[in-house]
Order: structure tokens, then C-alpha cells, then sequence
């Protein structure tokens, strides 16, 4: 009987975080071909697909998620022996951007993974809304950040992409021959020009009502009934309801939310801090 290598193991992780053969293969500097035999050879010591084919890319079986955990688990132990044994532990210091929204529910998993495989880095972590991110990456404030934008550049890595929506509370409705009011965000940002723009576009008044730094007030907002907001599909739950077509809203652009690593040379501890987040949003996307 065959047993499971920590290789194998790696190149199914890269796969399931890239979400393809291809990108996965590039992650590990493999040929696609390579990758693809690793797969292969993955499920048939398992007996079982570890993946589903969906559309160009590929998700997770029922047997690729009970293998997730304890692929990751056994890797990071292999990496953390690895580094104690030829004393090699990296250390220093890593600047790391969160949008607070998305900060709250993601950061104590991404700083456990990080953390304990790099014990004696020290975490320096902004989380706040994001629109000041690329321009603190590129003035050397942040190391990585995580953002939103619409259309990604070329070194910015897409982790999630959740498509956009007008929504209003499940308790209230506004009569379309009114002045429609809506919640904002207070600082420029893609999500307030691209609300303003549908906005425009529908060609009916408005007026703002309720300006939010953050996502949770916007939602909070909406969901007591006071105005209309643009949100993320992921916010959606039962306090709120999709109101786009019936207030004469045409469709609006997904957010994609991204990672990016200041420097054209991607550091040690920038890279295992990709790693982490790529981790903590696996289950998200």
C-alpha cells in the first residue's frame, strides 16, 4: 500500500488555493503536465478525486475537503521542523493591510497560520478601510495588503470576487416617485464611485441620507430602513433583501478582492504571509 507524501500533499494545496491545474502548477513551478500526474496519482493512492471539474477551473470533492485540513496541518509541521532543526527560523518585522470588514472575520485565522509557522516575526497589522492601501504599498508603509478593486493589475492576486448589489431592508420599501435615499460610504473609494455612478444612471432623484466609514455601517443603515445601500452579495442575510430592478437600478460591477506585496522582489516573509491569507480565504471563495 502506497502512503501519502508531503509532495503530493503540496502540490494538491497549491492547486485547491489557485482553484486550477494551471495556476496551481505555477505556484509550485511546475509544468501543468507535472502537476496534473501528482493529481493523479494523489487520488488513486486515495481511491477518490480530490477535485471537480467547474468550468476552466476545479473545486474541492467531498473527499478533497476532509483532506484540506490535514494536508495543511501536516505540511506546516514539516515546515516549522524544518526551520527548527537547520535553525533557519525567519524573523523581523511585516507591515500588513486588512479591510476592516473583511479583517474581522479572517485576521485571527490568518495570524494563527502565520504565527505558527513564523514565531518570531513581529505583525505590525492596519485594519481599516482599504482605500489607502496600494498608495501605502507603494510608499513602503505596508508590506502586503489585501483591497478591493474592479479590474486587478497584473501583481495583484485575486482571493475572492463577490458580486455587487443594491439592497434594502426586508421592512421597508421605498415608492420609486420619490427622492430614493441612500447610504454611503464617507470617504472616496471604488464603492461610493460605483454607487454614484448607478446612481446617476438610473436618472431619478436621490439624496444621501447616512455617510459610513465601514461596511457594518452601511448595512446597519439599510437594514433599520433608513436608505438604500450598495453592498456585497456576501452581505446579504435576513434582515435585507435585493432591491436593484424594482427601483430601476441596472446591474452593477463585482468587487474583486486582491493581494498585493510592496516591491517588485517578493520577500520570505512576504511570500509566507501570502500563503496564510490564501489559506484563510479558501473557504470564503
Amino acid at each position: 500500500m502506497e502512503n501519502l507524501d508531503s509532495d503530493l500533499l503540496r502540490t494538491f494545496l497549491a492547486v485547491a488555493q489557485a482553484g486550477s491545474v494551471t495556476d496551481g502548477a505555477a505556484r509550485i513551478h511546475r509544468s501543468q503536465s507535472a502537476t496534473s500526474i501528482q493529481v493523479k496519482r494523489l487520488e488513486a493512492i486515495l481511491g477518490r478525486s480530490v477535485f471537480d471539474r467547474h468550468g476552466r477551473g476545479v473545486v474541492l470533492s467531498e473527499t478533497g475537503r476532509r483532506l484540506l485540513p490535514v494536508a495543511q496541518d501536516v505540511t506546516a509541521r514539516l515546515d516549522v521542523t524544518l526551520r527548527e532543526i537547520s535553525q533557519c527560523a525567519v524573523s523581523g518585522q511585516l507591515h500588513v493591510g486588512i479591510p476592516d470588514d473583511h479583517g474581522r472575520a479572517k485576521l485571527v485565522e490568518i495570524i494563527s497560520a502565520f504565527t505558527r509557522h513564523h514565531p518570531g516575526v513581529e505583525l505590525v497589522v492596519t485594519c481599516a478601510l482599504s482605500t489607502e492601501f496600494p498608495n501605502a504599498l507603494e510608499k513602503g508603509a505596508l508590506d502586503l495588503a489585501i483591497y478591493e478593486v474592479e479590474h486587478p493589475k497584473p501583481q495583484e492576486e485575486v482571493l475572492f470576487e463577490d458580486p455587487t448589489c443594491w439592497m434594502t431592508s426586508t421592512h421597508r420599501d421605498f415608492p420609486t416617485g420619490e427622492s430614493l435615499p441612500v447610504a454611503l460610504f464617507d470617504h472616496a473609494c471604488w464603492w461610493r464611485d460605483v454607487a454614484i455612478a448607478s446612481l446617476e444612471a438610473r436618472g431619478k432623484p436621490y439624496r444621501i441620507a447616512y455617510s459610513s466609514q465601514s461596511v457594518s455601517g452601511v448595512i446597519a443603515a439599510v437594514e433599520a430602513g433608513i436608505a438604500v445601500g450598495l453592498l456585497g452579495r456576501s452581505s446579504l442575510h435576513s434582515g435585507l433583501a435585493v432591491t436593484g430592478e424594482g427601483l430601476g437600478f441596472g446591474s452593477t460591477p463585482a468587487s474583486k478582492l486582491v493581494m498585493a506585496a510592496r516591491g517588485a522582489k517578493e520577500t520570505q516573509l512576504q511570500a509566507a504571509m501570502k500563503e496564510a491569507v490564501r489559506s484563510a480565504f479558501q473557504t470564503t471563495a
